[in-house]
């Protein structure tokens, strides 16, 4: 080979076997470039500063993309308290539930390639749940275990109307006596794969299609997943969805060394101030994050699809962009915008809170702006996480909010609410940036709603 033949093979290795590394969403040049007020803005810098100030938690982090660019990204308070280190924006935390959105886009991907059907029943990927039962009630009123009306469809987990909770309440001393005491797995030593085929012969909440009923359904899902790709939940979303948006800090575990980069958790103590949370319940030898937890020490077998995941709120803002822009983000197409309209409208009636919000396929949805509890818009989708996180995409404003925080339990912390209040009222004029003719907005359609 000659010279400069190898110097091209030698350099085209280097590139392909680099790492990423962490990619940044495009600044805007100001707030208002992309018709937000950075004064307005500031009220949400105070209000995190005044809740690190008070204690009521340790750190935040916080992004608002609009028009595709950045427009505020603060990092408040500690990302360990008791180590003096500073919150930073490119903190890693654990996200929960954020981790049911991902895993959900991965088993729409799987649709869209002819592998599954939203109307399959999951017994033709997973057999155990092939007969499933519910808890009822006898002609005479006495508490039994019945037969399921039907089979589980893959639609019913992804809205949350298959009937599976997370095993409590009646249910407890089942769940309990199975070995499903929490809702995460990272601490197990087996993989996903026995516990969903147990967790096929414990009783359900209620009959299939008849009621919302949150609980294990993505894990479900990811294991569905598996079966399916013949992967690891772990190798797909790594492969299928993270590597391609870039998302380069998000996985089931902590890679080594990113150690000092994972938020600690907190918990609201009994004084409505902040303390370690695996000093909270010290007599609990099983939270996800004593020390700091399974997710940096543990076996990394089991991929938990409904609450596994960690992330960065740059990272997850990628993600969430990508279905904003109708399943296409940064050159790279996930999803089609098809597909994308199906998961963000609401798929159950008024199943989910009375009909004031909608539930898609894998996402909260705002159908009806002055039936919404809350600050927002129509065809907002969003969900949030049991430690203290949250985020939403707003089509009509163009506009990804992500909200990172670790406090579990958070008590009567209402950050998640505030931050929406805080954001929206920061909006002054479109997505442009172009300032509107009072005329045009006084007669602007009422597309947003106010609430607590």
């Amino acid at each position: 080979m000659n010279r400069p033949v190898l110097i091209r093979a030698l350099a085209l290795l280097l590139l392909t076997a680099a790492p990423l590394v962490a990619q940044s969403l495009p600044k805007a040049p100001s707030p208002e470039a992309v018709g937000l007020s950075s004064e307005r803005l500031g009220r949400l810098t105070h209000v995190m500063k005044e809740a690190v100030d008070k204690r009521q938690v340790a750190g935040t982090v916080t992004l608002v993309v609009r028009n595709g660019q950045v427009a505020y990204l603060e990092a408040a308070g500690a990302r360990d308290v008791e180590a003096g280190a500073a919150m930073a924006p490119d903190t890693i935390f654990r996200i929960a539930s954020m981790t049911k959105a991902v895993v959900s886009v991965g088993i729409m991907m799987l649709a869209e390639e002819g592998r599954l059907s939203l109307n399959d029943a999951v017994s033709k990927y997973i057999p155990a749940f092939a007969k499933t039962t519910v808890m009822g009630t006898t002609v005479t009123g006495r508490v039994t275990v019945l037969p399921a009306n039907r089979p589980i469809t893959i639609r019913d987990l992804l809205t949350h109307t298959a009937g599976i909770s997370y095993g409590m309440g009646a249910l407890e001393p089942y769940y309990t006596r199975a070995g499903f005491t929490q809702w995460y797995f990272a601490d197990r030593s087996e993989s996903m794969t026995p516990w969903i085929d147990k967790l096929a012969t414990l009783p359900f909440d209620s009959q299939p299609g008849e009621r919302w009923v949150y609980g294990y359904n993505t894990d479900i899902l990811g294991n569905v997943i598996e079966r399916i790709s013949g992967q690891t939940l772990a190798q797909f979303i790594e492969e299928r969805i993270a590597k391609p948006l870039k998302m380069v800090d998000t996985a089931f575990f902590l890679p080594p060394g990113k150690e000092s980069r994972l938020a600690a958790v907190y918990a609201v103590g009994p004084a409505g101030t902040i303390t370690r949370a695996e000093n909270f319940r010290p007599t609990d030898t099983v939270l996800p994050h004593t020390g700091q937890g399974a997710y940096v020490t543990g076996p990394r077998t089991a991929f938990s699809g409904g609450a596994g995941l960690l992330s960065t709120a740059q990272d997850y803002a990628r993600f969430m962009s990508m279905m904003l822009n109708g399943g296409e983000f940064d050159g790279v197409r996930l999803l089609s915008p098809t597909t994308v309209k199906l998961m963000t409208s609401n798929h159950v009636g008024t199943l989910y809170q009375n009909g004031a919000l909608g539930w898609g396929l894998g996402f909260e949805v705002v159908e009806q702006v002055g039936r919404a509890p809350r600050y927002g818009a129509a065809g907002e989708f969003s969900w949030s996480g049991a430690y203290h996180t949250t985020y939403w995409a707003d089509p009509s404003e163009q506009l990804v909010v992500v909200f990172m925080s670790q406090l579990l339990p958070a008590g009567t912390t209402n950050l998640t609410t505030r931050v929406r209040t805080l954001v929206n009222q920061a909006i002054v004029g479109p997505p442009t940036g172009v300032a509107m003719p009072a005329s045009t907005a006084a007669k602007r359609p009422a597309t947003r709603s106010g609430g607590r």
